[in-house]
């Protein structure tokens, strides 16, 4: 079965742009002019490209999105903006579209000018070989300290015909939102009215991409671009569809399932945690207090060292921000409740051995109201340090 949304085609080129001999450059091109919408990272620090995207992406229509890896083109000045708009200039002139249609996004080392002799000289190569890629081939060449490509398709009935949305991301580390985290380009044939497709989208990232943490750093390049091009011929989703719900739920599966990726890839990782925080005052408490958790070195190392030390993650609750009354606390590791309304139930053994598994989940009661929210993490290793203290070497 085809997993690829129709009108959709790709192409991948070796630019050489850090490292010989690995596809470093990507499209994606829809074949007709295409809604879209996104979401980029809320660090003051922006990457040109996220700052010429931010710009274009308020006509709300695309058609083409080139990807680089091995550099962000972020804290480059002047010469960076002027990269990133030729880059789309080029691509737009070989595509013949509007330049406005065409979103750029780079991934890699800050500070170092963009190679463009090397980029230029791969455009017209990339244009030339359109459609003999695959998105699996995209996956691969965005990726950065990525272990492996992450892709997730979904087929979903709209109307009376079955649609795909189809997304791929990278993201190992700087995993920490408010926004997005990472890279991620989502594609659909169904018809989306722009203004649902940004709504859609707009809660999609909120539940998956904006729930991750790996090491509590925020990128400058996070950027989520999501383009409908409507080939698949049905009347558009709009916020007042039947469809549009089964059409939300279903971008926010393929998202959560990305999200998922990322964490479980995460720079150095041995185990995949999921902290859910029960019965908080408001979501907003509750997602606070699960990031205090999930963004704890204390609690990451113990995890990882197989120490059921539940203290951590009180502390951690404790400087979350929120109002809690400690007296009424409950924790678990898997089933096991290692904590009572505050105090420990002398169960640590028990903790410990669900903690040798591969993935774990935390359950942490506030007992202070009916919200609730879930954040994806995992445990901190000698690996992470090793990976990032030779990342520019």
């Amino acid at each position: 079965m085809n997993m690829i949304p129709k009108g959709f085609f790709f192409s991948t080129a070796e630019a050489a742009i850090r490292y010989p001999n690995r596809k470093d450059l990507a499209l994606i091109y829809s074949e007709r002019e295409a809604n879209i919408a996104g979401a980029f990272t809320t660090n003051r620090v922006k990457a040109a490209p996220v700052r010429l995207d931010m710009k274009r992406i308020k006509s709300g229509r695309g058609q083409a999105i080139v990807i680089n890896s091995g550099n962000a083109n972020a804290c480059t000045g002047k010469q960076g903006t002027r990269d990133a708009a030729r880059t789309a200039a080029l691509i737009a002139r070989a595509l013949r579209i509007k330049p406005s249609l065409v979103y750029v996004c780079s991934t890699g080392v800050i500070g170092v000018p963009m190679p463009m002799e090397r980029v230029e000289q791969k455009i017209i190569g990339l244009i030339g070989t359109l459609g003999r890629s695959t998105i699996q081939d995209v996956a691969k060449a965005i990726m950065t300290t990525d272990t492996f490509p992450k892709i997730v398709h979904k087929k979903i009935r709209i109307y009376d015909r079955t649609g795909t949305i189809t997304g791929i991301c990278k993201g190992a580390g700087m995993i920490w939102p408010d926004m997005a985290t990472m890279l991620c380009f989502l594609m659909t044939d169904i018809a989306v009215e722009q203004k649902a497709l940004d709504k859609a989208l707009t809660d999609a990232v909120r539940q998956s991409f904006n729930r991750i943490s790996v090491d509590g750093d925020r990128s400058t390049n996070d950027t989520v671009l999501f383009m409908a091009n409507g080939v698949l011929g049905t009347a558009p989703v709009t916020e007042k569809s039947e469809s549009y719900n089964t059409f939300k739920m279903a971008l926010q599966e393929v998202t959560f399932n990305l999200s998922k990726l990322i964490v479980k890839d995460g720079e150095g990782a041995t185990k995949f945690i999921e902290i859910e925080v029960r019965n908080a005052k408001n979501e907003k408490d509750a997602a606070r207090a699960a990031f205090a958790v999930a963004n704890s070195n204390l609690v990451k190392t113990a995890i990882y060292g197989n120490d059921p030390n539940w203290g951590r993650i009180m502390a951690a609750l404790g400087y979350s921000g929120i109002a809690i009354k400690e007296e009424k606390i409950d924790i678990y590791f898997g089933k096991i409740k290692i904590v009572h309304k505050g105090t420990g139930t002398g169960k640590d053994d028990k903790a410990a051995e669900i903690l040798k598994g591969k993935e774990l989940k935390i359950t942490i009661n506030l007992n202070q109201g009916k919200f609730s929210a879930k954040v994806l993490t995992c445990d901190l290793t000698e690996e992470y340090i090793k990976e990032n203290k030779a990342y520019r070497t």
